[in-house]
């Protein structure tokens, strides 16, 4: 900009300005008095000087040049080299966000992909492709990426790089925003595959991950959600963690959990077998599907979105899962009797004859044997079974009972049965009820009693050891194949604290934005 002189022969010019002012300024002031103040102050030389200073200093600094020093060309460039971009960035203690690779037919060192939101992405000088030829005056021709690295992450404050130009231009990312939940836990630093380790992103199962980037078919680009660090890393894709987990399955298929019915006093559970019984239990799929169907999906990511139900919406099916004995009877039990408005359970069908002291559609809802296997051929039941010639079972029906009397409908069934009924009508939250140590268990159940049999006629016995290795074994199997489905964990150490947390659960659960799969909300 051009400066404004302030040598000896534009003194004049100043004190002609400065003393035109009050003139000017005249019309705006409203007595005598301030006018002749404005006069005596514009007239002041010490004025004169103070203004005649600043307009100096504005010469000097407007004359500066204050473009950026730029490093020296290197002086051993050849004119017929390829064109050559000399970089300059301030790495500071952030990684640097991109990773390199050796072309294994050229051997150059090339940039394989720039992590969003890091360093080199924000400087938007390096893309993917270029040629590394030196870093810090380095030449890199003959070094593995893993000793350019090390130099990398040993530089601090400004790093200069020598690079050639990729000739392909990169293509804009066209991708909006995605959201994942992770179904499995995840650490970069025993990843073996995974091209940098200090690019990984780790994570834990139910985390949340915003997709940044899938242009690599093996690795993606994520960020936490909510995360305020910009700068993604990478993470196994979909495709190529379903292949690796699918290569470390075990040949032998597991069979789904055949779990032993435990019934308090005076309050019927939803439809369990006994294993003493060894009769069948299955589940709505199970009359048309083996159990390959359990074990075929390999957990990997989940796409999500967020979700909060509206008033006029119906509840969300709440479906309990835990091992026998844990205590998630006497949770539901408490939750009925606490708001007998809002709670409610669904009531099986059976077969058996009715007894005198028994109403149709309150303990049972009895049918016969021949409309029972009618319903079980049209996959009407979520689980059935057979005890003593009878079939007893919880129909789909009986869900859709209790919710359409808008109330939250407590549903307790076998853990390989959940996945079916994750479907946008009933958009279930599944909480895992954990039994605590074997020592607590020891100590808070010894005086504890459970019923042995589904039927009113079981009789009450105190826990045993085996009750409890049965159950601390159970709950590991339950967690261990099923884990990626549950969406609370809740530990029932003490019976008031985990009925608290329960509430609270619920709670939230009607008022609060939720991740949900995102086929709920698009089908």
């Amino acid at each position: 900009m051009p400066a404004l002189s302030t040598g000896s022969g534009s003194d004049t010019g100043l004190y002609e300005l400065l003393a035109a002012l009050p003139a000017q300024l005249q019309p705006h002031v409203d007595s005598q008095e301030d006018l002749t103040f404005l006069w005596d102050m514009f007239g002041e030389k010490s004025l004169h000087s103070l203004v005649k200073a600043l307009l100096s200093v504005h010469d000097t600094v407007a004359q500066k040049n204050y473009d950026p020093v730029l490093p020296p060309m290197p002086d051993d460039i050849d004119d017929e080299e390829d064109s050559v971009k000399i970089i300059r960035l301030v790495k500071n203690r952030e990684p640097l966000g991109a990773t390199i690779k050796k072309d294994e037919q050229t051997g150059a060192i090339i940039v394989a992909r720039i992590m969003r939101g890091g360093a080199a992405d924000r400087s938007g000088l390096i893309h993917v492709g270029d040629e590394l030829r030196e870093v810090n005056g380095i030449p890199v021709e003959d070094k593995r990426p893993e000793e350019i690295i090390q130099i990398l992450a040993q530089s601090q404050g400004a790093i200069t790089f020598k690079i050639i130009p990729s000739i392909k231009e990169e293509t804009p990312s066209k991708e909006g925003k995605m959201f994942i939940k992770a179904l499995f836990d995840y650490d970069p630093n025993e990843d073996k595959a995974i091209p940098c380790k200090e690019a990984g992103l780790s994570f834990k199962k139910g985390d949340i991950l915003q997709i940044m980037s899938q242009d690599d078919a093996t690795w993606w680009q994520a960020t936490h959600e909510g995360d305020a660090n910009p700068r993604a890393g990478l993470i196994p894709s979909r495709h190529f963690q379903e292949r690796r987990l699918a290569l470390r399955r075990p040949e032998i298929l597991v069979q789904p959990l055949k779990v032993s019915n435990r019934k308090s006093s005076g309050f019927r559970r939803s439809f369990r077998l006994s294993r003493k019984d060894k009769k069948t239990n299955k589940s709505m799929y199970e009359c048309k599907k083996s159990d390959q169907y359990d074990t075929a999906d390999v957990p990997t990511y989940e796409e999500v979105t967020p979700y909060r139900r509206q008033t006029n919406e119906k509840y969300r099916l709440v479906v309990l899962v835990g091992p026998v004995g844990v205590g998630l009877n006497e949770l539901k039990r408490k939750l009925l009797i606490s708001d007998t408005q809002h709670y409610g359970v669904t009531v099986p069908h059976t077969t058996r004859a009715r007894r005198s002291q028994e109403s149709d559609g309150v303990e049972y809802i009895f049918i016969s044997k021949h409309l029972f296997e009618t319903d079980v051929q049209n996959n009407k039941f979520i689980e059935y079974g057979e005890y003593k010639n009878n079939y007893y079972g919880t129909s789909i029906d009986s869900v859709r009972s209790v919710l359409a009397k808008n109330k939250v409908c407590l549903l307790d069934v076998q853990p390989h049965t959940v996945k079916h009924l994750r479907t946008l009508e009933f958009k279930p939250y599944v909480i895992f009820i954990k039994p605590p140590s074997i020592e607590r268990l020891r100590e808070t159940r010894k005086n504890a009693k459970i019923i042995s049999s589904r039927d009113d006629q079981g009789a009450a016995k105190p826990f045993t050891e085996d009750d409890f290795q049965e159950m601390i074994k159970s709950a590991q199997i339950m967690e261990s194949q099923y884990g990626h489905l549950f969406d609370k964990i809740i530990v029932n150490d003490d019976l008031t604290v985990a009925f608290n947390e329960l509430k609270t659960t619920f709670d939230k659960l009607e008022t609060e934005t939720h991740w949900v799969p995102v086929s709920w909300l698009h089908s």
